[in-house]
């Protein structure tokens, strides 16, 4: 455990700021390391002082407490893993350099690689977008070999996974994160220069046959069928999808150590009945878990719980004992070492944290909850708690919000994983080859997803299902300590008499008699009425959480009343409502597909919008159009007068069309009155001119079209709306503000394209605003926001509010100040 822990630390410090630091780091490992061996082999000569027993665990010989091991000894691999980790990133960074090079140029190059991520709507325009494993990169007549992920958004069916292609396009560059470190889009379709290999050729077959195979089931069974049995998101019903985050439930179709558990564990108990020999058992289960991998995708969770299994199976093969704690740190620790930036996956570290707690916590956890649940029922209750107390800080950074309904919730659902998993696989496995079997046990599996939407769907709309936290390190460090409090307060061995005693002083007289007299009956009438007991119990405390939870939270965490600026959280979007009534809002763009607007302007209870602009048509801002419209009443639509990309734009013009809203083509000069306020269009260009000269950051000049907006709220506060502008588009706008003395020292922007490292520092001194709204999402690809963008604002005197931290950020005025509440 120490070396993994020493390993994780050194690869998130490397593949950080630190990569410099990578050579350097590995040197000075390489010396300790052989500092600390020749010590500890200095003490094992024959009348050497007897080394110092190390304090980080006892080794194990046979399944019996053997003597420690030297500390000198720990200090060895712990410097063994840290060099290997420095190693492994100065490397990695010297084959990505070339890469980094020309996406820092904005280089047009010719990438050849293997196709290695299903593919996923585009964020920017139409298409798919998916990620190649770069191996040749051919760039101003230079041909070199490199290595990285580059993020690929073409038009047309995208390539299977594991072929090899070549795409030709602008690199730009990727801040940060443990994805791709560069991204480019390509006009048309992307063509195979090899197919992928045998194995992967049938997994895509069996993948798109399931797909095929689940098509006329239900709207939650044709997407979470896929979900929970191959890892495929793509159908999940949006609502079902929201549902499952506020719940804790979204490890359902996130494939990680629980399906792995049932795939052995059926595997396991079918080889037991078949009376195979181990050796037998080892070699199926190996190759049944490698076959897996392939289906489901060699993602950072399903790498973790793939390794995790090699080690169990590596202890079962040597006849010795397996434990879940070193088979864990010794997984993460090899994968760390071929792959340092998965320290940097929340995908990683989320799987690696639910599985600690559920090796260290859940066990102790249920002791403590049986003798009041019994048995089942406590083991049942531990395994989320202990899950949820491991990964609630880690989920902080994504969400602040702590999810109340996660434990009851996952009660109630998880149960239904298991047949919904195995009779998804069977679907899977017989798709190509016999669909009409395949449908039936697909079918068989929706009705077990079916319970879980339903669960999900149901505590999800419990008021006070989530409790606001501070975002940031302050709250993912308190939320760290009040957990390991409960814990401690829980697990903890009182003196005396023991715990026993406590608690039965702590429960009320009526109480104790009444759980005398079930503790009677359950020993009269045997081990069946203590499990109908314990399932009684069991409900009854769902039924208090549901009612009590609610009520000691509050009736919802839902916006100030008085509100005046809101930047909803849509994820990596953009959606911002500027009040001008009661019950009505100019609204600037609706995010990306899916309810996440519609569902923000109904908690704002913005039944009206007085004037919708959709400042260009970029998936990201005008993908959650349907929503918007839906059940309210639009006035006007002021659109960008670049109709690019065109599949966008048309979609859009007509759900506006269906609507009956009149739409209008915003010109720079353009304003009027929209309820109590007061708008002015500052930019709008468009035309073939822009669009050619390729002025936005996706090559098609819509960045640049982008409606940048100024509206005055009817309490005087002044607000400006940037859309996706491009450094050129803000200059541009800079100069001209600055020619007529416009939009001086506003109260509040919207930052421009979600924080890229495309910003003007013109345009940052001229509007100089008190508050700045950065609208990104938690795990995007492209490391929005920068450090040079949240800088430039910061050293304006700007306040920076990010709604990956904030979620939905308000804004009310108070008096001459501005009040931030985070929802």
């Amino acid at each position: 455990m120490p070396a993994a822990l020493v390993a994780w630390a050194v690869a998130w410090a490397l593949t950080g700021p630190a990569q410099g630091w990578a050579g350097t780091v590995a040197a000075g490992a390489v010396l300790g390391g052989a500092v600390a061996g020749a010590a500890t082999v200095l003490a094992r000569r024959p009348g050497a002082p007897r080394p110092r027993r190390g304090a980080w665990g006892r080794a194990r010989r046979r399944g019996r407490p053997g003597e420690g091991r030297p500390a000198s000894g720990h200090v060895v691999v712990a410097l063994a893993c840290l060099a290997a980790v420095a190693l492994g990133v100065h490397a990695q960074t010297a084959r990505q350099a070339p890469l980094r090079a020309l996406a820092g140029q904005g280089a047009h190059a010719e990438l050849v690689g293997r196709v290695v991520s299903e593919p996923r709507p585009a964020v920017f325009g139409d298409g798919l977008r998916w990620q190649l494993a770069v191996g040749h990169v051919t760039a101003r007549g230079v041909a070199s070999s490199a290595a990285g992920l580059v993020e690929v958004t073409a038009a047309g069916p995208a390539p299977r996974y594991g072929a090899t292609v070549g795409v030709l396009g602008v690199l730009r560059p990727v801040d940060g994160g443990d994805g791709p470190l560069a991204r480019t889009q390509v006009a048309g379709p992307v063509a195979e220069r090899a197919p992928p290999s045998g194995p992967l050729r049938v997994t895509h077959t069996m993948r798109s046959a399931l797909l095929d195979v689940t098509d006329p089931l239900s709207a939650q069974a044709r997407g979470l069928v896929p979900g929970v049995a191959v890892g495929d998101t793509s159908r999940v019903p949006d609502a079902v999808d929201e549902s499952m985050r506020v719940t804790s439930l979204t490890h359902v179709t996130a494939v990680s150590g629980g399906h792995f558990a049932i795939v052995v564990a059926t595997l396991t108990g079918l080889c037991a009945l078949v009376r195979a020999p181990r050796a037998l058992r080892v070699g199926v289960v190996a190759v049944v878990a490698a076959a897996f991998v392939l289906l489901v995708r060699p993602e950072p969770s399903v790498l973790r719980a793939a390794w995790t299994c090699a080690v169990a199976l590596l202890a079962l093969a040597l006849g010795r004992p397996s434990a879940g704690p070193p088979a864990l740190a010794a997984a993460a620790t090899v994968l760390l070492v071929v792959d340092p930036w998965l320290a940097r996956s929340y995908g990683f570290v989320l799987s690696c944290a639910a599985t600690a707690g559920l090796v260290l916590l859940a066990g102790p956890l249920a002791r403590r909850l049986a003798p009041w649940t019994g048995r089942p029922l406590g083991f049942a209750l531990a395994v989320p708690w202990a899950a949820q107390a491991a990964c609630g800080p880690v989920l902080l950074l994504l969400d602040p919000h702590v999810p109340l309904m996660s434990v009851p919730a996952n009660l109630l659902a998880t149960p239904a994983l298991v047949p919904a998993t195995v009779l998804g696989l069977v679907a899977t496995v017989l798709a190509p080859w016999a669909p009409a079997l395949a449908l039936h046990a697909a079918w068989l599996s929706g009705l077990a997803t079916g319970w879980i939407a339903t669960v999900a769907q149901a505590f999800a709309s419990v008021p006070g299902a989530r409790l606001p936290w501070p975002a940031g390190p302050l709250g993912v460090v308190a939320l760290a300590l009040l957990t390991v409090a409960a814990l401690a307060l829980v697990l903890r061995r009182p003196p005396g008499e023991g715990w026993r005693r406590e608690w039965r002083d702590a429960v009320p007289r009526a109480a104790r008699r009444v759980r005398r007299r079930v503790r009677r009956a359950t020993v009269r009438r045997g081990r069946a009425r203590t499990a109908a007991v314990a399932g009684l119990a069991g409900a009854a405390l769902l039924a208090v959480l549901a009612v009590a939870v609610p009520r000691l939270v509050g009736a919802g965490h839902g916006p100030p009343d008085d509100w005046t600026v809101a930047a909803c959280d849509v994820g990596q979007g953009d959606a911002l409502a500027v009040r001008t009534g009661p019950s009505s809002a100019v609204v600037v763009d609706v995010g990306p597909d899916g309810e996440a607007a519609g569902r923000c302007l109904d908690r704002l209870g913005v039944a009206t919008v007085d004037l919708l602009v959709l400042s260009h048509f970029h998936a990201d801002h005008v993908g959650g159009l349907a929503a918007v419209l839906r059940g309210r009443t639009v006035t006007e639509a002021l659109v960008s007068p670049l109709d690019e990309p065109a599949g966008q734009a048309e979609r859009a013009r007509s759900q506006l069309a269906a609507a009956g809203v009149p739409v209008r083509a915003a010109v720079a000069g353009d304003g009027g009155s929209a309820g109590a306020a007061t708008w002015a269009v500052l930019s709008a260009s468009g035309g073939p001119a822009d669009a050619a000269a390729g002025g936005g950051g996706e090559g098609d000049g819509a960045n640049d079209a982008s409606v940048a907006l100024e509206l005055r709220t009817a309490g005087g506060l002044d607000v400006v709306a940037l859309g996706d502008l491009e450094e050129a588009g803000q200059d541009a706008l800079a100069a001209s503000l600055a020619a007529t003395g416009r939009a001086s020292d506003v109260d509040v922007v919207k930052m421009a394209h979600h924080g890229s490292r495309s910003q003007s520092g013109e345009l940052a001194r001229h509007l100089s605003p008190r508050v700045t709204l950065v609208s990104v999402g938690a795990d995007n690809s492209y490391g929005h926001p920068t450090d040079d963008a949240l800088s430039l604002y910061a050293s304006a005197g700007s306040a920076l509010v990010r709604t990956d931290e904030c979620g939905t950020a308000a804004l009310v005025t108070r008096g001459d100040g501005i009040g931030l509440a985070c929802r």
